[in-house]
């Protein structure tokens, strides 16, 4: 069964948001501050977390930072903070999705199957190959992605979703809309700024210079493009 960890210090919402969780057949475990909730996140291993950002003992921020920084359990964020740049930086700390308050339930229910879908097993596909880049090599059958020395760069479900739209189509753009709808699911079309902080993630990590990508390209006013290395096999 998928468990969800709610975060929220809101007692009514979280009454509520538990009662509507456990409907659609999820275990919901609920608490209240920053401290229990990195407690449960050890004990009960949940299947996705929904983060609220201001709770009473720490910032929803530093609780985001400290998961991701042993896990790759996938988080939404539930925030009443709207400014774009809280969202921003919300992704760039290493949240999957993003969704102010208030919201609709069955919103919440689409972002949470869309959430969870990234972070299930893959189902088979045809033979993908390798894609070599100038800095890293994509395996498209093992669904990693390693250094120049063969180690295993870690990446978080939704940055593997993203490169591997990317590797399938190897030196061609592909646009902007499209990767939203292939990485995050058929209601994101508009928002473009998850693309730029999950691309700049993964220059982060697999770029030499990540100022200067050569693998990674921005193709302005259309979308993104992953470069071959210029030796690797037609």
């Amino acid at each position: 069964m998928t468990t969800v960890l709610l975060v929220d210090d809101d007692v009514t919402l979280r009454r509520t948001l538990s009662l509507a969780l456990r409907s659609q057949g999820w275990e919901t475990v609920a608490v209240p501050d920053a401290a229990t909730a990195l407690a449960a996140v050890a004990r009960v291993r949940p299947d996705v977390l929904l983060l609220d950002l201001g709770l009473p003992d720490l910032d929803g921020m530093d609780v985001l930072r400290a998961v991701r920084s042993w896990t790759q359990l996938p988080v939404i964020v539930l925030s009443a903070r709207q400014d774009q740049a809280d969202k921003v930086r919300a992704l760039d700390a290493g949240a999957d999705d993003y969704l102010g308050k208030p919201f609709g339930t069955e919103e919440l229910f689409a972002r949470i199957r869309a959430t969870l879908r990234r972070a299930a097993p893959p189902a088979p596909t045809a033979p993908g190959g390798v894609v070599r880049a100038a800095s890293f090599d994509v395996d498209l059958d093992a669904r990693v992605v390693r250094d120049p020395d063969g180690n295993e760069v870690r990446l978080t479900p939704t940055e593997w979703g993203l490169i591997e739209v990317l590797a399938r189509s190897p030196g061609r753009v592909v646009d902007a809309p499209v990767l939203l709808k292939e990485v995050w699911g058929p209601a994101y079309g508009t928002e473009t700024h998850y693309l730029r902080v999950f691309l700049a993630q993964l220059r982060r990590k697999l770029e030499p210079d990540p100022a200067h990508p050569v693998s990674l390209l921005t193709e302005p006013g259309r979308g993104y493009r992953l470069v071959p290395r210029a030796d690797a096999d037609p």
